[in-house]
């Protein structure tokens, strides 16, 4: 089990938020601390977002808290409609992912049965933004996230794992429990790796060129996951008609098995140009003998040709060659932005490459 940045900086909050709460004589301290963990957040920008929102969470529950108890008092019956009030401002104000800390706030203020009420209320509010801010400076200097560096080793990752099964699959009967069992890995690699470019993508450049540059990779990331998609797509169909792949005739399959070398090749040598081990201005086609389109059409057209009573068309070896046909398609574009990414405005783009360490 792997311990991750945010872990080691949700500690470092709480650990920050009580010596602060504690050297400004704030009662109860212990609430700066619970406040930071819910503060922590993957991103820089949601960092920042969390902040604006919490605060004004806050605001809502300290207002509300004080109205209810300077007017009506805090009877439970007048604390819950109170936290009912709340809930329904923060859901009218778009604010719902933090309703927590909003109700935490009113629940804090309204249970102060004695003493100086207002005074023990702005306590409680101080003691909670404090564990905020803590949280947001963590996030601000401490062990910033490179979303960029995880998102490319995990669709690197996913890729390696793809092209290698679908090698396997075509050329001989698999375990079928055991692929079946790495498909489910693969397909959970593919939701992971959806959840990283959105926080890849939330994070904001400090410079503009930067931003321009980061536009395009968005581009290119983007379409390297729908790629391994129409991959595993692939993989999916090769394991679930496996025993009518390896009936067919041994012509078919060779060709087959022909033609998805050549577009398993093509895929890793775009990987390979866009982290700059590849000439930037060299395409596939230039080292390799080239993938046909027009070989899986003309099979396409044999299998409604010479379909009869005796012959059945094998519909299910149609659609793995649509599949093949629409992967070359999408190969084809991922290469024309890699070309395009490496040739144009290259100061921009190589401001942000990604290190020889970061796809080791």
């Amino acid at each position: 089990m792997k311990v991750g940045a945010r872990v080691f900086k949700t500690g470092i909050a709480i650990v920050i938020a009580i010596y602060v709460a504690t050297a400004l004589n704030v009662p109860a301290p212990v609430l700066a601390g619970i406040s930071a963990v819910f503060a922590v957040q993957p991103t820089l920008y949601r960092s920042y977002r969390t902040l604006i929102d919490q605060i004004q969470a806050n605001i809502i529950g300290f207002l509300i808290a004080i109205s209810f108890v300077l007017l009506f008092g805090n009877d439970p019956l007048l604390i819950g409609l109170a936290a009912i009030i709340t809930i329904v401002i923060n859901l009218k104000l778009k604010n719902e992912n933090q309703l927590t800390i909003s109700l935490v706030t009113l629940i804090l203020i309204m249970e102060q049965q004695d003493g100086n009420f207002t005074e023990f209320a702005y306590w409680r509010v101080a003691a909670i933004l404090i564990g905020i801010l803590s949280a947001f400076i963590v996030n601000l200097v401490f062990l910033p996230p490179r979303y960029e560096t995880k998102l490319y080793k995990r669709i690197s990752s996913t890729t390696d794992d793809i092209l290698q099964w679908i090698r396997i699959g075509s050329r001989s009967s698999t375990e079928h429990s055991m692929m079946k069992k790495d498909i489910k890995r693969i397909k959970e690699h593919v939701v992971k790796t959806d959840s990283l470019y959105a926080l890849y993508k939330e994070e904001r450049e400090t410079f503009k060129r930067n931003t321009i540059a980061k536009s395009r990779k968005l581009v290119i990331y983007r379409y390297m996951m729908a790629t391994n998609k129409r991959a595993l797509d692939i993989l999916k169909r090769l394991h679930r008609f496996e025993n009518e792949f390896h009936q067919m005739p041994e012509e078919f399959q060779l060709h087959v098995q022909h033609q998805l070398d050549l577009l398993l090749r093509k895929h890793e040598h775009i990987h390979l140009k866009f982290i700059g081990k590849v000439k930037a201005g060299l395409t596939f086609e230039e080292t390799e003998d080239r993938y046909s389109k027009e070989l899986l059409l003309d099979i396409m057209k044999g299998f409604r040709l010479n379909a009869n009573e005796d012959t059945p068309v094998h519909y299910h070896m149609v659609t793995l060659i649509s599949s093949m046909l629409e992967y070359g398609d999408y190969l084809e574009h991922l290469e024309m932005l890699v070309h395009s990414f490496h040739r144009y405005h290259k100061a921009e783009n190589k401001s942000v490459k990604l290190t020889e360490d970061d796809h080791l």
